[in-house]
């Protein structure tokens, strides 16, 4: 154990009032949306809808098929639950990272310098969006009736590489939310470039890749390993086929594909940062 007074005990103790810190603000931020109980409702209640609209689009199209890139309907809820649940929980915890633009435009930026804590930090915890949880809900619905509607062997593993699934697919979204914010800071008014590869990937990744032309292919199964989030963990969980020439446990390199995405995000996030001039500059 450390002493009270060594350097790890310094550090530790200093991590738990940061972190206290942080817990604060965005406990203040959910309070202050939860007492406007009405707007919040409706907010909740309209992420709600659109996300139960964005899978009524996939129910009408597979609907219309026996299936679709070698996935039926019952499987591809599987895709959809997993991406989108992923996406969903991505977007609730950095979605925030979209505000980068207005803040730089507004040169109220700066004034996250004069804090002790990590710019990153501060930014995630700029705001807090509960009406999210909307879109969390339909994700994990969609998830849950997959799992039942399909036949899967359940075991250990199964159960692990949901969980891996899970967990890297939140990790590669909140990645492409750090990725699109480091590059604002040279694009300035590029937010509908960048929202392209981070809302264009989420929808992507609700479908099957063996579908995506081959310049998707390169864009999201590899630059943004949005592949991996879903559609490859389903095709090792169903033992199907992924993408032609490459093996059925693919899935389990979800990590990989994780780490990827964490890399390019702090390479672009710590590149812009490093460009950024303030707002006189």
């Amino acid at each position: 154990m450390a002493e009270p007074g060594s350097r790890l005990g310094r550090g530790r103790a200093l991590a738990g009032r940061t972190l206290r810190a942080y817990r604060a603000v965005l406990a203040s931020r959910a309070r202050s949306q939860a007492s406007h109980r009405a707007s919040f409702r409706m907010d909740l209640v309209g992420a709600l809808l659109v996300g139960a609209i964005e899978f009524t689009e996939i129910w009408v199209l597979y609907s219309a098929t026996d299936q679709i890139g070698g996935f039926t309907l019952a499987q591809i809820m599987l895709v959809f639950g997993l991406a989108d649940l992923s996406f969903s929980l991505a977007d609730l915890a950095a979605g925030h990272c979209d505000n980068l633009p207005r803040y730089v435009r507004a040169g109220t930026l700066d004034v996250f310098f004069l804090r002790p804590q990590p710019l990153l930090a501060q930014l995630i915890t700029s705001d807090l969006s509960l009406r999210r949880i909307g879109r969390c809900l339909v994700g994990a619905t969609s998830l849950t009736v997959g799992l039942v509607l399909n036949d899967i062997d359940w075991s250990v593993a199964t159960v692990g590489l949901l969980m891996l699934a899970l967990v890297c697919g939140f990790v590669i979204f909140t990645a492409q939310f750090v990725t699109a914010a480091g590059l604002q800071f040279f694009l300035i008014n590029g937010a509908e470039m960048t929202n392209a590869f981070v809302y264009g990937g989420r929808y992507a990744s609700t479908q099957p890749a063996s579908v995506w032309p081959r310049g998707l292919l390169v864009v999201f199964g590899a630059v943004f390993p949005m592949a991996f989030a879903a559609y490859l963990p389903v095709s090792t969980l169903l033992g199907e086929p992924g993408l032609p020439g490459l093996p059925v446990w693919l899935g389990w390199c979800a990590p990989v594909a994780a780490l990827w995405a964490v890399t390019c995000a702090g390479l672009c996030w710590r590149w812009g940062l490093r460009n950024y001039r303030g707002a006189g500059g």
